[in-house]
C-alpha cells in the first residue's frame, strides 16, 4: 500500500512536473513538501506523536525506492534531504522543543529544511569546519559560510554543524537548528549545476547570526559524534536510486536499441550491445541485493557501517559506467538535453562526490578492515 501510494504519487503529481521545474532550476517545495505531508510520506519511521507513520525500514525502503522512479535526480534528493538527512538527528538526538517546534512542522510539510554541512574549504572533510557558533548568555552567534547546500533558498530552517570550540579534537563541534527568518542569515547566491536542475543549491552566510541556546541538538561539543551516525543512514537513501534509475536507463535504450536500424538490423541484435547490458542488470541486481542485505542488519540492530560504504562505492560507480554506455549506445540523440538519458547522465555523476566521495567511501572500508 505504502508503495503503491507513493508511486501514485509519483505518477500524478511529480512527474508531469519535471521538465518544467528542470527549466526553472527549482522546484516549489512548500507546496510539494505540504501534499506529501497530507499523506504522510515525510516521516515513515518517525514517530507518531510528531505526525509520523511509525514504520520500519522496510516500508522506508519502498518509499526510497518509489522516489527513484522520478523522471529526475534533482527532486527526490530535496524530498531526502527533508525525510531522511535534516530531520534524523533532531529525532534522535533534539530536545522536545526542537521535535514539536522543527520536526513536526517537516514531517507535515510545513517546512522545508535543509543540512547545512559542506563549507568552501570543508566538505568530506568535516573536521576541516571553521564556521563558528559562540555561547553568549542563552544565545549562540554564529559566523561563517555553507556551500552546495540542497534546498537552501527555499529552507525554513538548517541543520546546521558548527565550531563551538577552538579546542582540537571531534569534540569541538555541535548541531543546530537554525531559523532562516533570523537577522544575519543571507542566501549568498543559488548555484549553477551541470545537473540536478530541478534542485534549487545555495552558498549561505552568517554574519553575527544570533540562534536561541535551545536550538542546539543534544549537548554541546558532540555533534561530530552525531553527524558521523546520521551520515551512514543518508548514504543508504542514494543506494535504491542507483538500482531503480539504473534499470530504468537500461529499459529506454533497450526500447531505442529495438527500434534504431543501423546496417539492416536493429542495434539490439549487436551481440557486443547485448553482452554489455546484461553484465550491467547483473551488476545491478548485486547493489539490490546488498541493499536489502543491509536492510535486514538494519532490522536486527546491526551496524552496516562497511555494508553502506561499500554499497555506496560500487552503486556510484555503478552509475556513472551505465549511464555513460547508455548514452553512447543512443549515439548522438543522447547527446541532447531534451532526451532523458542525457539528464540521467548528468545527474548520476553527484553520485560519486555528494554525501561522500568514492575516495572517502573506500578510506572508510579500508580502516574497517584494518588496513
Amino acid at each position: 500500500m505504502v508503495r503503491k501510494a507513493v508511486g501514485d504519487f509519483v505518477k500524478k503529481e511529480i512527474n508531469p512536473h519535471v521538465n518544467e521545474w528542470e527549466e526553472k532550476g527549482i522546484a516549489p517545495l512548500h507546496d510539494l513538501f505540504k501534499k506529501m505531508g497530507d499523506l504522510g510520506f515525510l516521516g515513515i519511521r518517525y514517530d507518531t506523536r510528531y505526525g509520523g507513520q511509525g514504520l520500519d525500514y522496510w516500508y522506508e525502503l519502498a518509499f526510497l525506492e518509489e522516489l527513484a522512479r522520478i523522471d529526475c535526480g534533482g527532486v527526490p534528493m530535496a524530498i531526502m534531504v527533508q525525510s531522511n538527512m535534516a530531520t534524523p538527528s533532531i529525532d534522535e538526538f533534539g530536545s522536545e522543543y526542537l521535535k514539536e517546534t522543527y520536526l513536526k512542522p517537516a514531517i507535515a510539510g510545513d517546512m522545508v529544511s535543509a543540512i547545512a554541512i559542506t563549507e568552501p574549504d570543508a566538505g568530506s572533510d568535516v573536521a576541516a569546519i571553521t564556521t563558528t557558533a559562540k555561547r553568549d548568555g542563552d544565545s549562540y552567534i554564529l559566523n561563517g559560510s555553507k556551500t552546495f547546500i540542497t534546498n537552501g533558498t527555499q529552507a525554513d530552517f538548517l541543520t546546521l554543524f558548527a565550531r563551538t570550540s577552538d579546542e582540537p579534537g571531534y569534540h569541538s563541534f555541535s548541531l543546530f537548528v537554525v531559523p532562516t527568518d533570523l537577522p544575519g542569515f543571507h542566501v549568498s547566491k543559488k548555484l549553477d549545476k551541470m545537473g540536478m536542475r530541478s534542485s534549487d543549491t545555495a552558498e549561505l552566510f552568517f554574519d553575527n547570526m544570533r540562534i536561541p541556546a535551545e536550538n542546539r541538538i543534544g549537548e554541546e561539543g558532540e555533534g561530530f559524534i552525531y553527524q558521523m551516525k546520521t551520515f551512514q543512514h543518508e548514504r543508504f537513501c542514494v543506494l535504491p536510486w542507483c538500482y531503480i534509475s539504473t534499470k530504468k536507463a537500461i529499459d529506454e535504450t533497450i526500447d531505442h536499441l529495438k527500434r534504431r536500424i543501423v546496417f539492416g538490423k536493429p542495434l539490439i541484435t549487436k551481440q557486443v550491445l547485448r553482452h554489455r547490458l546484461v553484465d550491467w542488470l547483473t551488476e545491478i541486481e548485486c547493489i539490490r541485493q546488498l541493499t536489502y542485505h543491509i536492510v535486514r542488519m538494519k532490522m536486527d540492530g546491526q551496524d552496516p557501517t562497511k555494508e553502506i560504504s561499500m554499497g555506496k562505492l560500487f552503486g556510484a560507480r555503478l552509475m556513472n559506467k551505465v549511464m555513460d554506455g547508455c548514452l553512447q549506445m543512443f549515439g548522438g540523440m543522447g547527446y541532447m538535453n531534451e532526451m532523458a538519458i542525457s539528464r540521467a547522465f548528468r545527474d548520476s555523476r553527484l553520485i560519486s562526490i555528494g554525501a561522500g566521495a568514492n575516495e572517502v567511501m573506500s578510506e572508510i572500508i579500508a580502516r574497517l578492515e584494518g588496513f
